[in-house]
């Protein structure tokens, strides 16, 4: 397939490009019992998560927890995480080295803490394969759609947002990507289950080789003439 040459994709990290459903339900499980509340499976996870998170704990507890709270209960999360190896989707390096190799722009967004990401990034050595990388700089957030905005922004004057592919896993990606004019596709193995993902509206696949085919083919030939 020949691409548009203004054709990009802005990945999502947490449940896209990093395959890690399985250790974000152990973090959330083991802060559970000590704020009274017990463990959840994975489905139940993928069927609840949102952010902020820390509304999704006062959904899953069935009450506001208190900030001090909060606080020990982020810290052990992120320590656990922390604590689990950041593995790649299987497919991934491969589909962003073949982008790369192609020519076409790739960035990577994120609402995790900038840092953090930074750090996950380059330690599965794809961070030199990105023309930016971005993760959240400031307090938690209710929408990515204005760091996805000044993600956009970043990269430069000549990105048009309408040939942009945001390929993520949650509705948040999806709309994100709708407020700026660019392009959703959505898989359906990470953090949100595929019922959920529907309510967006947007094409639904179980691999990122398919939400790629879908997005990039929409961003090149936007009349579905290829």
């Amino acid at each position: 397939m020949i691409y548009h040459p203004d054709a990009r994709v802005v990945w999502d990290w947490n449940g896209t490009l990093r395959n890690d459903l399985d250790d974000h339900v152990a973090a959330l499980n083991a802060t559970l019992p000590l704020l009274g509340g017990t463990p959840v499976s994975a489905d139940t996870y993928r069927a609840k998560h949102r952010v902020p998170i820390r509304s999704f704990y006062d959904d899953l507890l069935s009450r506001k927890i208190t900030d001090e709270e909060w606080q020990s209960n982020d810290a052990l999360f992120l320590e656990v995480l922390n604590r689990r190896p950041v593995r790649l989707r299987c497919e991934s390096r491969q589909m962003i080295m073949h982008l790369r190799a192609r020519g076409v722009g790739q960035s990577l967004l994120s609402l995790a803490p900038h840092d953090r990401l930074m750090h996950e990034v380059r330690k599965v050595g794809i961070s030199r394969l990105m023309d930016r990388i971005d993760g959240r700089r400031g307090p938690a957030v209710t929408s990515k759609a204005p760091a996805l905005a000044a993600h956009l922004a970043a990269l430069g004057p000549g990105v048009d947002p309408a040939r942009v592919v945001v390929i993520g896993d949650s509705v948040d990606d999806a709309v994100a990507a709708r407020a700026i004019g660019a392009i959703p596709v959505l898989h359906t193995g990470g953090l949100h289950g595929a019922e959920r993902l529907a309510t967006a509206g947007a094409p639904l696949v179980a691999t990122l080789q398919a939400a790629l085919t879908i997005g990039l083919a929409a961003a090149s030939f936007p009349d579905g003439a290829a």
